[in-house]
């Protein structure tokens, strides 16, 4: 009995000492850690706008009348010089058919001041010639022509030679007339021209105000009673005006290319700033900045929403850690904590561009150096952590 005794103790006593000893817990803290690392940034801003034509017009007409035919309604597409409508006008067509006489009567004045020149030119040379050949006579035999013949020759000379003079200046005169008639009957003409309605530029017919037989008052009278024709709108490309902020003003420059969300349609389109108004309303503190998106398939209609997102920075291969890995982010005191050796300390770092979930860092810290994220409360400097690297930097690097 007392050696199975003592066999059996024996026994449980070596596998006592077999059994591995428990796992020992440390003490000290757990914190999570992400790696400092590179990353493409970009810092852009998003701003909402609504979409307008490029360009939006209330075609009027230059001359009053009534319209005779009206070939366009709402949702017509048309291209420049298009015909729209057509006046009817007939004093127009009187005053142009009073015009086309005056020119002719015009015209036959001259024909008629040209004859009476050249009757006059005849007389004016017969008349020198009398006049020349009398005083050669009288030079060569003195006294064979008396004196008085002699003036009264000189005065028909020149007396020809006024009216033909004269007879020029009529020629000048209808010339002038002539002038004048043609410029009234194209006047006349230019006006007629009116009576037909052309599209200024391609576009859409968005609004046809009058019909066959309305009265159509001239545009350059009162707009109370002037009515348009149609309102025609340019949307092969549409505008986006935007109020930016002053803290982008400076990002801003013409040939800036944006991207357009448009979530109605669920879709994302090229836009282009075109112009800048270069100045800030007071009231606001923003600047008018317009952004141009094409529309070649007239996808987009005017009154759509869209958000814009305005690329302002982009930083390639980026020393970059989590937003909130940085305290006092954006002003003068900002600082971050790393944990070297099992060991906490606190190191300051300047910061540039932001992201929406990273931030980069220009000095203070180096590739691949762990950061602790999310709260910092109760950290010490020098204190010894257990670092645990964060759910969201686990995903990053098992996706990398």
């Amino acid at each position: 009995m007392l050696a199975a005794c003592s066999l059996v103790g024996s026994g449980l006593l070596c596998s006592c000492h077999s059994a591995p000893p428990p796992p020992t817990a440390t003490d000290n803290p757990v914190v999570p850690v992400a790696a400092v690392k590179t990353e493409n940034l970009s810092n852009e801003m998003v701003l909402t706008a609504e979409f307008i034509p490029y360009q939006d017009v209330d075609v009027m007409a230059k001359v009053s009348g009534y319209v005779r035919s009206i070939r366009v309604d709402i949702g017509d597409h048309v291209k420049q010089g298009d015909l729209l409508a057509t006046l009817e006008v007939p004093e127009l067509q009187d005053e142009q058919g009073k015009a086309a006489a005056g020119v002719s009567a015009a015209q036959a004045n001259i024909l008629t001041a040209q004859a009476a020149e050249r009757r006059a030119k005849a007389q004016a040379d017969i008349a020198h010639l009398s006049y020349q050949r009398i005083l050669d006579v009288s030079k060569k035999e003195v006294g064979l022509v008396p004196r008085q013949e002699i003036d009264v020759a000189q005065s028909r000379d020149l007396e020809a030679a006024a009216q033909l003079a004269s007879a020029q200046s009529a020629i000048q005169a209808a010339q002038e007339n002539q002038t004048v008639a043609t410029s009234e009957r194209s006047r006349a003409g230019a006006m007629l021209q009116y009576a037909t309605i052309r599209a200024p530029f391609s576009g859409v017919i968005t609004k046809r105000y009058a019909n066959t037989g309305s009265m159509i008052q001239a545009g350059i009278s009162s707009q109370t009673q002037a009515m348009p024709v149609v309102r025609l709108a340019q949307n092969s490309v549409l505008r986006l005006m935007l109020p930016v902020p002053v803290s982008a003003v400076s990002l801003i420059h013409n040939g800036q290319a944006v991207d357009v969300n448009v979530t109605t349609l669920g879709r994302k389109f090229p836009g282009t700033v075109t112009r800048y108004a270069d100045s800030l309303q007071t009231s606001t503190r923003t600047m008018e900045t317009e952004v141009d998106v094409k529309n070649t398939d007239n996808t987009l209609v005017p009154g759509m929403y869209a958000e814009v997102h305005l690329h302002l920075a982009d930083r390639p291969n980026a020393l970059s850690v989590p937003l909130d890995a940085v305290d006092g982010l954006g002003t003068g005191a900002q600082q971050v904590w790393i944990v070297r050796d099992g060991q906490l300390h606190q190191v300051k770092v300047t910061t540039g561009i932001q992201t929406a979930t990273r931030v980069e860092i220009v000095s203070g810290l180096q590739l691949g150096q762990q950061v602790v994220v999310g709260r910092h409360s109760g950290l010490t400097e020098g204190e010894k952590v257990e670092p645990h690297v964060a759910a969201y930097d686990q995903e990053s690097i098992s996706h990398s």
